[in-house]
């Protein structure tokens, strides 16, 4: 008996933590950049005296998707998405350096280029500044141009260029923050190849028909595990009362 309610236990707790993954997906659809976590089961022997006979089946990260996801015009002159593959480099709110694709960026008070949910934006120097101008524009390169107020058009000159990173997606690890950053804890290098459109913004890649019915097939799965546990309880039950009649 005991072995059949641990599988039922064990298979119940994993896919909890597959669920978890899922509603992570679902609640992010709407999440400009945001990447779709990826699981996958794996069977894992149980370690310890006796035959090894015993496997669990565990629930476990493999990565986040790397798809792209669609692209809308927003008509800000400060945001970009990403033309391919490519990430735009950020500062975290723990001073490391991080990569993204949601690219609707805004100025603070100070003129400091930020993320949506405002992350410094960086250039190879670090955070960039922007003085108050009269209009900014962002180059398919990723270079920043702004005419000063009062200047001009013909005082208009570069203020900044984004760090445009292209790193392998296997090499990159996300974060409970959901930016990503490289694996051996490194910074990516520039890369000039990559290119951003201005004026528009990537959405999720969360593929919200396909998460729906993933949380459904957890469910069952689930309320599978449970019927077990509750079969083997009863029969156990059983069990005792024919013992104790005899």
């Amino acid at each position: 008996m005991d072995r059949a309610l641990y599988i039922g236990m064990t298979g119940a707790s994993q896919i909890l933590q597959a669920q978890a993954v899922t509603a992570q997906n679902l609640a992010n659809v709407s999440t400009d950049g945001f990447r779709a976590d990826l699981f996958s089961f794996t069977a894992t022997p149980i370690e310890g005296p006796g035959y090894a006979t015993r496997i669990n089946a565990v629930a476990q990260s493999s990565g986040f998707s790397a798809a792209t996801g669609a692209v809308s015009q927003n008509g800000n002159p400060l945001s970009v998405s990403i033309r391919g593959n490519g990430y735009l480099a950020v500062q975290a709110k723990d001073g490391s350096e991080a990569y993204t694709r949601a690219g609707d960026l805004h100025l603070t008070p100070d003129g400091t280029l930020v993320s949506a949910t405002g992350l410094p934006v960086l250039s190879d120097g670090g955070q960039i500044s922007i003085p108050p101008s009269d209009s900014i524009a962002i180059g398919a390169d990723g270079t920043i141009t702004s005419v000063p107020q009062g200047v001009g058009a013909k005082g208009a000159g570069p203020v900044g260029r984004l760090k445009l990173v292209n790193p392998p997606a296997t090499q990159l690890a996300k974060g409970a923050d959901g930016l990503l950053r490289l694996k051996n804890g490194t910074t990516a290098p520039v890369d000039s190849t990559v290119q951003v459109q201005s004026g528009s913004v990537e959405s999720s890649n969360v593929n919200a028909p396909h998460e729906m019915v993933e949380m459904i097939q957890l469910s069952r799965l689930f309320e599978m595990q449970t019927r077990l546990i509750n079969s083997t309880d009863q029969n156990e039950q059983t069990s005792q009362k024919l013992l104790s009649l005899s």
